[in-house]
């Protein structure tokens, strides 16, 4: 199983015969999840720490549970009362991180290139848990994994990724990964959701979400990026549900096995229906939040091999 990569900062250094290796694996983690006894000694006498410098939920809960189920010793530190906040720069923390000597650390920031940077200055395996509006891999490879695993295939799919593109690293990471392998991507949301540029990246885009949705085999619902929006960019949340919230009239363009997805936190009634969200006929959503750790399981064992591979020179 070839991975090369010394880090996970992003889907873009990513090869397909690298994508593929960590949704095979992937797999194999699912099986393990499921089973009655779920632990691993995969990642035993390593350590992991996750560094979030944003508030996350579903992230931060799914990288802890996989690092323990592979039996890691798993530090959460607490970024909103740190010494970052008393002035000390992502330098500093990065040399009293290397005092610590870790090796898998998982970073989630609110600006880009911010992960990047702490790779550059760490001795250890980096994995991007979300910088800023820049990535999100693993969410695109559990997206990924969620969507092989539902059409049989992850390549020559249609698949409509849908609301607010232009602040969501996610939407970035899915739209590279998926190209990659393949597919044909269309973009559906309002011009002001919209970045510059867009259309250089070989998707199509479309502003009626009727059109953009129409025989597509999958529609992934994005949320809407408050905190990242700094003025108006829709005109009420009434109005964005009624042109761009996921229901049942507009699913019906969607080829009859469409699946509907969603990264989450979800906005019922602005970005999607809840009946619909919760369909268990076309809903894949708590899918998502399941393959979720199998894939930070995958991503940390291949991460752990080459680290283990490594010349103990070139770690120190």
């Amino acid at each position: 199983m070839r991975f090369d990569q010394r880090h996970l900062l992003g889907i873009e250094p990513l090869r397909p015969d690298e994508i593929t290796a960590l949704l095979d694996l992937s797999d194999k983690y699912v099986t393990l999840n499921r089973a009655r006894d779920k632990r691993s000694t995969t990642l035993s006498g390593l350590t992991q720490i996750n560094m979030f410098f944003e508030n996350s939920t579903r992230t931060q809960a799914s990288f802890e549970l996989a690092g323990k189920r592979m039996g890691a010793d798993v530090m959460n530190m607490s970024m909103q009362a740190s010494s970052i906040k008393k002035g000390e720069t992502l330098i500093d923390t990065a040399m009293t991180l290397n005092a610590m000597h870790p090796d898998l650390l998982v970073v989630r920031h609110p600006h880009s290139g911010a992960v990047d940077l702490l790779a550059q200055k760490v001795n250890c395996a980096v994995i991007n848990a979300g910088d800023g509006r820049h990535e999100h891999p693993t969410q695109a490879l559990l997206d990924a994994l969620t969507i092989r695993r539902a059409k049989g295939r992850l390549h020559r799919l249609s698949i409509a990724i849908c609301g607010d593109i232009a602040h969501s690293r996610v939407a970035r990471s899915n739209i590279m990964l998926l190209g990659k392998m393949e597919n044909r991507i269309r973009l559906v949301g309002p011009a002001t959701l919209m970045p510059a540029g867009i259309r250089d990246l070989g998707c199509e885009v479309y502003e009626d979400m009727n059109e953009g949705l129409q025989d597509v085999d999958v529609v992934m619902m994005l949320r809407l990026q408050k905190e990242r929006m700094d003025g108006g960019f829709i005109p009420s949340e009434r109005e964005y549900y009624h042109r761009y919230g996921l229901d049942a009239e507009k699913l019906a363009r969607a080829k009859p096995d469409a699946i509907v997805m969603h990264p989450g936190p979800m906005n019922r009634g602005v970005e999607i229906d809840g009946t619909l969200a919760d369909d268990i006929n076309r809903s894949v959503i708590q899918e998502q939040v399941e393959m979720g750790v199998a894939v930070r399981m995958a991503v940390m064992d291949l991460l752990a091999r080459n680290l283990r591979a490594r010349p103990k020179e070139v770690l120190v």
